[in-house]
């Protein structure tokens, strides 16, 4: 009887104990004003500037949101996770898309192992070429013909980039991760990183030319977290 009692409270006590993920939300914001940036100007190519009108096409280097908020940035995990842990990579292929002569999105993240299809939706040739320095390089022409390819990435590996050799205006940057707690911010520089479990982490936001900024979260998260940056000062004269 006694044995039993104690078995329900152990059990109770184990119950009382729930492993907790939450998601964790922020913003990433440039602070001060913009510098203007030269736009991409596609006249040596008129296929790909016959696609925009002949107008100039928005640089996608710092594409700045409502309120200023930054799109384009990376934000992952960098201390915190558990070490050894491994984490399957989802079925569902990452997409990088060639439209307008430009890539879409400009930056984007896969997994391990997790299939990614480049796309042409352009019907004119291009070259994807991955610049990737710890897994094997993916370099192949895409004709107008070839809509689609696929591709993976079976090693961890930090941010590189991604660039057509017809069109050298068209780069995009893509990083590999073995763990799915990463984002890349939307249009107005918001973010979430899904079911992080319980703990306190570092998390890094990467922007291709302002560097990186790191910020603290506890889990579950009791405040949105927030990023920001700035254009970097002008040396001393």
């Amino acid at each position: 009887m006694r044995a039993n009692f104690l078995g329900a409270l152990a059990a109770v006590a184990i119950c009382a104990v729930p492993v907790h993920a939450d998601n964790v939300s922020g913003t990433v914001t440039f602070d001060g004003k913009a510098p203007a940036l030269r736009p991409i100007d596609m006249s040596a190519a008129p296929e790909c500037a016959k696609k925009h009108g002949g107008q100039p096409v928005a640089n996608p280097m710092l594409a700045l949101g409502a309120g200023n908020g930054m799109g384009n940035v990376i934000v992952k995990v960098t201390k915190g996770l558990p070490a050894g842990k491994t984490y399957t990579a989802p079925a569902t292929p990452v997409v990088l898309d060639q439209n307008g002569c430009m890539y879409s999105p400009h930056v984007l993240g896969v997994m391990v192992n997790q299939p990614l299809d480049v796309k042409n939706s352009d019907g004119m040739l291009h070259n994807v070429h991955t610049l990737s320095k710890i897994n094997p390089q993916f370099n192949k022409a895409m004709p107008g013909t070839v809509t689609t390819a696929q591709d993976k990435f079976t090693k961890e590996e930090g941010v590189f980039q991604v660039k057509c050799d017809v069109h050298p205006w068209m780069q995009a940057y893509m990083e590999v991760f073995d763990n799915p707690f990463f984002a890349v911010t939307d249009k107005d520089g918001k973010f979430t990183i899904a079911n992080l479990p319980a703990g306190t982490y570092e998390l890094t936001a990467w922007h291709e030319k302002l560097g990186t900024q790191t910020a603290s979260v506890t889990v579950p998260a009791k405040a949105p977290v927030a990023f920001k940056f700035a254009a970097p000062a002008a040396p001393a004269k």
